[in-house]
């Protein structure tokens, strides 16, 4: 699994012109799966990503995790994170799950969030969605799931 997480101040997902999902002071996930993710994959991955020390404490260091901060995280499914530009113009997705995968794998990542103890909104699996965001630092960080999960 890949995950690119933003701090954010306020974060959207907006499909045919209504809000689905929106969260305040905390991250968006745009998250993409691959052909060997595993459960573990989303197990790890939420585990990582609820426990990030990106927020700043009261000395205004990165030292506490969204939890501590009461945030919230807003997963947004992103096939294209898998997205292969090393050859020709046009992006190749042979290294994106397909959505008969990738859509279990989704929804177990924000379960797993969850059992974090994290409020999770959602993006919608294979819709057009339109992201909105105010990053906060900014703070970008990219995420892989480590290959020894795939054993």
């Amino acid at each position: 699994m890949r995950a690119v997480v933003q701090r954010v101040l306020r974060a959207a997902v907006v499909v045919n012109g209504k809000i689905v999902g929106q969260v305040d002071n905390g991250l968006l996930v745009l998250l993409g799966v691959t052909h060997t993710d595993r459960p573990e994959d989303a197990r790890w991955l939420a585990g990582k990503i609820a426990g990030l020390r990106i927020f700043g404490d009261m000395a205004g260091r990165m030292n506490t995790d969204v939890r501590d901060e009461m945030g919230a995280v807003l997963v947004v499914p992103q096939f294209t994170l898998y997205g292969d530009v090393r050859h020709g113009r046009r992006p190749e997705f042979v290294e994106a799950a397909k959505p008969d995968m990738a859509e279990p794998m989704f929804r177990k990542f924000c379960t797993e969030l969850e059992a974090q103890r994290v409020r999770v909104e959602r993006g919608v699996f294979r819709a057009h969605m339109q992201v909105e965001l105010l990053n906060d630092g900014p703070v970008t960080l990219i995420i892989d799931t480590p290959p020894e999960l795939h054993v």
